[in-house]
């Protein structure tokens, strides 16, 4: 009697267990199938406002990653080095692209890979382009106030002002790059950066996701490929500590070259498209 019942038991605990996901990482199809089919129909139907609080959020993110680097980086070159230098900037900004997937955002140019849900027709380009446009605004917003509160707590005064100086020079560099330059370096980043939210995809645990976007973003920042909204927390940057903390910048640069207008017509454009085409 007592084996019967508990034969009875081992039966009902059977039928209460519930199935264990499989652990292995999704091979490439099932990332295009995914990518197609489930992620950008996601995005396009999600609530706006919501849309809008992931995409200030994302911006902000990529501008952790971008005060990040700088912070680590402004005096490193001296004395380890280009090379080493550009190497621990991309691997410090890749905690931008880890927050986004990981936390949870919504980042211009990861969405760019919505392009493969209008191509298989889950959406149209109208609604794919409302929603870019949507993000955009959004990661400008959050990318713009992270270079604010870079400005307000001072932070920019380390190291004797020489990390406000460099920050000033990467946006004077950024801005004073040929049309064709900052399409091209557009291009190459966004080709490394949808890679890399691509292999996130194929990855089932957190650990496996943030391997997968490291490798691909820190290549793209230590080669100097561009970043749109990695600019839009850059370049407001130097704008604001070269024009309110009143830092000249490197002497080989036109100081009237810094401005919102080249920001947006010299750099902006040109890597947006770029961003695009990658």
């Amino acid at each position: 009697e007592e084996g019967r019942a508990m034969g009875r038991f081992e039966r009902v605990i059977k039928t209460l267990q519930f199935p264990v996901p499989g652990m292995d990482d999704k091979p490439p199809r099932t990332i295009a199938e995914t990518i197609a089919s489930t992620v950008g129909v996601g995005k396009v139907t999600s609530p706006w406002f919501s849309v809008l609080v992931l995409g200030v959020l994302a911006g902000a993110y990529i501008g952790f990653g971008g005060l990040l680097s700088t912070a680590v980086t402004f005096d490193l070159a001296e004395k380890l080095g280009m090379g080493f230098k550009q190497f621990l900037a991309g691997s410090a900004f890749s905690v931008g692209l880890i927050l986004v997937v990981v936390a949870g955002a919504e980042l211009f140019t990861g969405n760019n890979l919505m392009v493969s849900s209008v191509m298989t027709r889950k959406i149209t380009l109208s609604n794919m382009t409302k929603r870019w446009i949507l993000v955009y605004a959004a990661n400008l917003l959050g990318s713009v106030f992270l270079a604010w509160i870079l400005y307000q707590s001072g932070l920019w005064k380390g190291g004797g002002g020489r990390m406000g100086e460099v920050a000033v020079g990467i946006a004077y560099a950024k801005v004073n790059l040929s049309f064709v330059e900052a399409l091209v370096r557009g291009i190459g980043c966004n080709w490394l950066v949808c890679l890399a939210v691509w292999m996130a995809l194929a990855a089932r645990q957190t650990i496996g996701k943030i391997w997968a976007i490291y490798f691909p973003i820190m290549a793209f920042v230590a080669i100097g490929f561009e970043h749109c909204v990695a600019n839009m927390y850059f370049i407001p940057a130097g704008l604001f500590l070269h024009h309110w903390a009143g830092i000249a910048g490197p002497a080989t640069f036109d100081p009237a070259s810094l401005n919102w207008a080249s920001f947006l017509l010299k750099n902006l454009v040109p890597v947006t498209i770029g961003n695009i085409i990658g």
